[in-house]
């Protein structure tokens, strides 16, 4: 592990739903830009405080499909607005020089390629994403993208911007070479790449899968990286269900997380973070790894 290593933070919506103590609603962490943004600051600080190199926006469930369907369609401009000011007094109270990422999402769902809409439709709300979140980011990250479609959408969109894109997908969990659309992670790569994503990732998949994703990122020249998640089988979330249907694993503490972190990295990767259930103490251990062996 020679390679410089940027570590991202590790995830929102898991982690805000534990500190909050409320019962889990299908906003996810959008419903925390709503009931208390200081909790979603406080968060991001202890990310940073944790070592991450990279925060993202707070905007996952914050898509105007999510909220016409779980809310309130008017909420999207005041949401993704919280959530670019969340990340900017985060930094500005932590004093360090971390990069911020934009979110470009699921739009419906998570896991679910069959709920991907069509592309005028995907095109025109990521582009409402896009310019909200724009001005304030140093880079996009098109999160858990279940499909080829899906992130041709995010990248042609970001692509008449002048910031660059990194492409994370989702991955089956026993098969980490295989999208949840059942197409290849390689088809998917290849399409981020033609749209000119500038690194690629897998997330919110099982630490197992995502190293089997590793070995075929490994070919790539640019950089690659993964960002897993703690759940049993985060497949099971059906569209506009809520995080407390699924079941955390209880053999990814700190330090299991940080061994399969270690292995990726060992086999060339230099994208290193967390997704759901991944917090600040699995970050820190990450960071104290990575530090150790450089």
């Amino acid at each position: 592990m020679k390679q410089r290593i940027t570590l991202l933070d590790g995830g929102m919506g898991q982690e805000l739903f534990l500190r909050s103590g409320k019962t889990a609603s299908p906003l996810f962490s959008a419903q925390a830009m709503i009931d208390d943004p200081e909790m979603v600051i406080e968060l991001h600080c202890d990310f940073i405080k944790a070592g991450a190199d990279l925060i993202s926006l707070n905007a996952y469930a914050a898509t105007p499909e999510r909220l016409a369907r779980d809310a309130d369609a008017s909420l999207f401009e005041p949401l993704q607005n919280a959530a670019v000011q969340a990340a900017l007094r985060a930094r500005d109270k932590a004093q360090k020089p971390v990069l911020i990422a934009g979110c470009l999402p699921p739009l419906v769902a998570s896991y679910h390629a069959e709920l991907v809409p069509a592309a005028d439709q995907a095109i025109t709300s990521y582009e409402r994403i896009v310019a909200q979140q724009e001005p304030a980011v140093d880079l996009f990250i098109a999160e858990t993208m279940s499909s080829v479609a899906e992130a041709r959408y995010v990248c042609d969109v970001v692509a008449k911007t002048t910031k660059p894109i990194w492409v994370s997908f989702t991955v089956n969990d026993n098969e980490g070479t295989l999208l949840r659309s059942g197409e290849t992670l390689k088809a998917g790569v290849d399409a981020a790449i033609a749209a000119s994503a500038e690194g690629i990732l897998v997330n919110c998949s099982t630490p197992e899968a995502v190293g089997q994703s590793i070995a075929v990122l490994s070919k790539l020249s640019l950089p690659f990286g993964g960002m897993a998640n703690g759940f049993v089988a985060a497949s099971d979330l059906k569209a506009g269900g809520a995080v407390d249907t699924l079941a955390a694993r209880d053999d990814l503490g700190p330090n299991e997380y940080a061994d399969h972190a270690v292995r990726w990295a060992d086999n060339g990767a230099t994208l290193i973070g967390g997704c759901c259930g991944v917090g600040p103490a699995h970050i820190a251990e990450v960071r104290r790894r990575i530090d150790m062996a450089l």
